[in-house]
């Protein structure tokens, strides 16, 4: 879902990406509220809003989200969807690295021949561009804080994105009141179906939101960070055949060995999963 989102977002212009990103969060609340009625999960918020360790986590976990997607935005609607795709190869790297020096999860040989050639891909890339490649490296390092922030807050999908629009909200509805009052707000005034799209903004956050926010605690930073190589994969593919931006051959040299990393990353993981499954079954059958 994430893959797709270049072309969502140009679809919200003449919004500027700081208003798409206040809309964004005003919506994503209402979303989040109803969910948390229908699936009958007030009980649960409350009980985290009671957890002082649990709000602070989220808090933080707020801010570097919000710091994301605005950043995204921008770069989606400013001719970077390759540096994007960058952005986002860069951020399995991050989230890696976190897991093994702030969680002390370890990585099995081949795991770090994947980590090795995702690595040097990620280098050639951000040498082909000739210069720091900004976007691509605060959302990397965003998207990675933000995970890790889940991991530790270990709270539920549902009621910790609820909790975390509900920090962002008062400062979104207070810069589209100041947009409104000063004219130069974007919605409402160009149709309705551009009025409706900015609306649906909580629902295309929400929901691979959910689904990040629901794996974050239940499988490893290891496993979570290199499967974020396809999200990347699908933007770095629009970017290039649909969007027309510049891919010089090193860029093609960095796909593929992405690719590499992710291939030796899963037959890896699967046998990994064989082997623990046939020990358990060895075990329980002395």
């Amino acid at each position: 879902m994430w893959g797709l989102f270049p072309l969502y977002w140009p679809l919200l212009g003449p919004a500027g990406a700081v208003e798409i990103l206040a809309h964004r969060v005003f919506w994503s609340l209402i979303t989040m509220v109803v969910l948390v009625v229908l699936v009958r999960r007030s009980g649960r918020l409350r009980a985290m809003l009671a957890d002082r360790r649990i709000r602070f986590i989220l808090t933080l976990a707020a801010l570097v989200i919000a710091v994301n997607w605005g950043t995204y935005i921008w770069g989606v609607n400013n001719g970077h969807v390759v540096e994007t795709s960058l952005g986002y190869f860069i951020n399995p790297l991050v989230t890696v690295l976190m897991g093994v020096v702030v969680l002390g999860e370890r990585l099995r040989p081949l795991q770090w021949t994947a980590l090795g050639l995702a690595a040097l891909a990620v280098v050639g890339l951000t040498l082909e561009y000739g210069q720091p490649p900004w976007v691509a490296l605060v959302l990397a390092f965003s998207f990675g804080s933000y995970g890790l922030a889940k991991k530790k807050a270990n709270a539920g999908a549902v009621e910790s994105l609820t909790f975390e629009t509900l920090i962002l909200a008062p400062v979104a509805l207070g810069y589209i009141a100041f947009l409104t009052a000063t004219n130069d707000s974007a919605f409402g005034t160009n149709g309705s179906l551009h009025a409706v799209l900015l609306v649906s903004t909580g629902i295309i956050t929400a929901i691979p939101l959910i689904c990040f926010g629901a794996a974050a605690t239940r499988v490893s930073m290891t496993t979570l960070g290199l499967l974020q190589y396809l999200a990347p994969t699908f933007q770095f593919a629009l970017g290039v055949l649909l969007f027309r931006e510049p891919m010089p051959p090193l860029r093609w040299v960095g796909f593929g060995l992405v690719w590499v990393a992710l291939v030796i990353f899963t037959v890896e993981a699967l046998n990994h999963h064989r082997r623990q499954l046939r020990m358990a079954a060895e075990a329980s059958a002395i």
